[in-house]
C-alpha cells in the first residue's frame, strides 16, 4: 500500500462521524470495512473524536454545594469493637446457612451481625464514618438489619443515603430510634418550641422519614395536633403512605384517635380499612368495639337448652354492608366456609372483656374450658386466640395456650403468637416445659419468641433435647433451625457445659452412618460461636481494651520490679 493510500484512509477515518464509528465497531471489521480501512485506524479515529468532543464542551454552571453532614455526638466504638465490625461486614455475604445444615466449625458471621448491632446500640456508640457505606449496603440486602443499622449509623447515614439511589430505603424507614443519650436528634421542626409554620413546611415538603418523625414527636407532646396534621393531608397521601402512617399510631394510640380511625374505615384502600379496624379494636371503649361485641355476642351464647354449661354458636348468614364497613371481609379464602369466616372475624375484633358478662361472670380459663356445641370449638377458640394476640391480653393468652405438656395437636391456635403475649419469664418457662415433654420437633417457632439470652432452664432443655437427638443416631440437619437459634440465643456461659458434646460420640446401633461426626462438628461450631459472642460483648463494653492495656503494662514492667512488688505485697514465695 502506498503512502498516499494510507493518508487517504486515515483522512477517511477522521472524517467519519461518531455514530459511524460506533456502528463500524459494533459490526466488526470482518463484516464491513471500517472507516480508515483497518481496526487500528478506527480506534485512532475514535480517540481523536473523543478528544474533540471533550474539548468542545461548554462549562456548566456550578451545582450548589452539599450541606455538611450532621454531627453525631455519640461516643466512638472501642478500637477492638471497630475491628470486629470490619470483620463482620466483610463476612456478611459468606454465610452458607445456619445450624447443623452448614458444614464447618467456624461461626457464621452473617448471623452475628444483627446481635452485634443491637449490642452496640445498647451502649450508645456511633458508627465509624468509613463503615457507613458498608452498613447501608448490608441493610439494603437484609431488611432484618435495617432498624438496628439505621439507629447505629445515625443521622450521617441519612445524609449519605440522599446521595445514592440504592440506599433510598433509609429515607423511608423513619428516623433512627433514640435509645441512648446523644442519639440522633429529631428534625428541628419536631422539637418543642419550634414554630408551627416550620413544622407545617416540613410536613408538606420533607422526606417521608422526616414526616414520620415529626408526627411521632407531635403525638408525644400534643396528640390532637399530630392527628390534625395527618388528617389535613390524608386524602392526598398515597395508599402505602397512609398505611404506614396508621402503623405509626400504634405505639401512642389513645381514645381521642377514634374519630379519625372511624373515618379511615371508609378509605378507598382495603389494607388501610383493615388496619383502621384493627386499631379501633384495641380501643375497648370505642364505638367500633361496642358494635363488634354486640354482633359477636349475638352469635356466641350460653346454650339455654343444655343441662350443663355449654357454648352455643349460630354463625351469621350474611355479611351486610355495615359489617363490611367495619372491616369484615365478605369473601373467605379457599377452603373456608363463609359463615365460619364471618364469625371468626367478628369474634376476633370483639373485646375479650365482653365475654365475662356473656358467660355469667366466668374468667378466661373457665370460659375456654366450656364445651362448644356442634363442632364450632376450633373456629371459636381460633378466633379467641387471634383476639388475645391483637389485644395483648395476658389472661386470655395464658388460658388459650394451655399446659405445655398437652399434645401440640390439641392447641386451639398459634402457640408461638400466644406465648409472645406472656411475660418473658413465663414465656421461657412454658417453652422449656414444652421441649422437656415433646422434644424439639415443634419447638422452633416457640424458641423464636423467647427473650435472648435464653433462661437457664430453657437453655438446658434445648441442649438436653439436642443431646437426646444425637444419641438417637439421627443427622443434625433435621435440627438445623434450632441449632442456628442456639448459636444466637444460648447464654455465652453455656460454652463450657457444651464442650463435652463437641467430641465425636460412638455410633449407636442402627444409627445413621457418620451422624456422630456431623453432630460433633455442629456442637464445635456452637461452642465457638458462644465464645465469640462473649468476646464481642467484652469488646463493646471496653473490657477487652482494659485487659489488653493491663497486659501491655505488665509486659513493659521489668521482671525484677514485678518480683519485688510481689514479695513486698505478699511476702516471699516460700512463705
Amino acid at each position: 500500500m502506498t503512502a498516499a493510500s494510507l493518508l487517504t484512509d486515515d483522512q477517511g477515518a477522521a472524517s467519519a462521524t461518531w455514530g459511524e464509528l460506533v456502528t463500524a465497531a459494533l459490526l466488526g471489521s470482518t463484516r464491513r470495512t471500517p472507516p480508515g480501512g483497518t481496526p487500528a485506524a478506527l480506534l485512532d479515529a475514535a480517540a481523536v473524536e473523543t478528544v474533540r468532543h471533550r474539548a468542545g464542551l461548554l462549562p456548566a454552571p456550578a451545582a450548589a454545594r452539599l450541606a455538611p453532614a450532621p454531627e453525631d455526638s455519640r461516643p466512638p466504638l472501642p478500637a477492638a469493637a471497630a475491628r470486629r465490625l470490619t470483620l463482620l461486614l466483610a463476612g456478611r455475604s459468606g454465610g452458607a446457612g445456619a445450624g447443623g445444615g452448614r458444614r464447618g466449625t467456624t461461626p457464621d458471621l452473617a448471623e452475628l451481625l444483627p446481635q452485634w448491632l443491637a449490642a452496640a446500640n445498647e451502649y450508645g456508640y456511633r458508627a465509624p464514618d468509613a463503615q457507613l457505606p458498608d452498613l447501608l449496603d448490608a441493610a439494603r440486602a437484609r431488611t432484618d438489619l435495617r432498624a438496628e443499622t439505621l439507629e447505629f449509623a445515625g443521622p450521617r447515614a441519612l445524609w449519605l443515603a440522599r446521595l445514592n439511589p440504592e440506599w433510598k430505603f433509609a429515607l423511608r424507614n423513619g428516623q433512627p430510634r433514640q435509645r441512648a443519650a446523644g442519639a440522633a436528634e429529631q428534625p428541628a421542626a419536631a422539637q418543642p418550641g419550634f414554630a408551627p409554620e416550620a413544622a407545617r413546611r416540613l410536613w408538606d415538603e420533607g422526606l417521608f422519614s422526616e414526616r414520620v418523625a415529626l408526627l411521632a414527636s407531635l403525638r408525644r407532646r400534643d396528640p390532637a395536633a399530630g392527628i390534625a396534621l395527618l388528617a389535613g393531608t390524608w386524602s392526598a397521601e398515597r395508599a402505602e403512605d397512609r398505611l404506614m402512617f396508621l402503623d405509626s399510631l400504634r405505639e401512642s394510640l389513645r381514645p381521642s384517635d377514634e374519630e379519625f380511625l372511624e373515618q379511615a374505615l371508609s378509605d378507598r384502600s382495603r389494607t388501610v380499612r383493615a388496619t383502621a379496624a384493627e386499631l379501633l379494636g384495641t380501643l375497648p371503649g370505642s364505638a367500633f368495639a361496642a358494635r363488634m361485641a354486640a354482633r359477636a355476642r349475638t352469635y356466641v351464647t350460653q346454650d339455654p337448652l343444655s343441662t350443663t354449661p355449654r357454648i352455643a354458636v349460630e354463625a351469621p348468614h350474611e355479611c351486610d354492608a355495615d359489617m363490611q364497613r367495619d372491616g369484615v371481609a365478605p369473601k373467605p379464602p379457599a377452603g373456608r366456609g363463609e359463615r365460619a369466616w364471618w364469625l371468626g372475624q367478628l369474634v376476633e375484633a370483639a373485646p375479650l372483656s365482653a365475654w365475662r358478662e356473656q358467660f355469667g361472670g366466668r374468667g378466661a380459663r373457665e370460659i375456654v374450658a366450656l364445651p362448644v356445641a356442634d363442632d364450632w370449638r376450633e373456629d371459636l377458640h381460633g378466633a379467641w386466640c387471634r383476639a388475645a394476640v391483637r389485644q395483648r391480653d395476658v389472661e386470655w393468652a395464658r388460658a388459650l395456650v394451655g399446659h405445655p405438656t398437652a399434645p401440640p395437636a390439641e392447641g386451639p391456635g398459634d402457640a408461638a403468637r400466644l406465648l409472645a403475649v406472656l411475660p418473658e419469664e413465663e414465656r421461657a418457662a412454658w417453652a422449656a416445659g414444652f421441649i422437656e415433654a415433646h422434644g424439639l420437633s415443634d419447638a422452633f417457632r416457640l424458641l423464636g419468641v423467647c427473650a435472648v439470652p435464653w433462661s437457664e432452664r430453657l437453655g438446658r432443655a434445648v441442649v438436653d433435647a439436642l443431646e437426646i437427638a444425637r444419641d438417637a443416631g439421627s443427622y443434625p440437619w433435621s435440627f438445623s433451625g434450632v441449632l442456628g437459634l442456639a448459636e444466637r440465643c444460648l447464654a455465652p456461659v453455656d460454652a463450657a457445659r457444651l464442650e463435652p458434646l463437641a467430641a465425636v460420640p460412638d455410633e449407636p446401633e442402627g444409627g445413621s452412618p457418620g451422624a456422630g461426626a456431623y453432630w460433633a462438628e455442629a456442637f464445635q461450631r456452637l461452642v465457638a460461636t458462644l465464645r465469640l459472642r462473649a468476646e464481642i460483648r467484652a469488646e463493646l463494653s471496653g473490657e477487652a481494651e482494659r485487659a489488653g492495656e493491663a497486659e501491655r503494662t505488665r509486659e513493659q514492667t521489668p521482671s525484677g520490679d514485678r518480683t519485688d512488688r510481689g514479695e513486698s505485697e505478699h511476702g516471699p514465695s516460700g512463705q
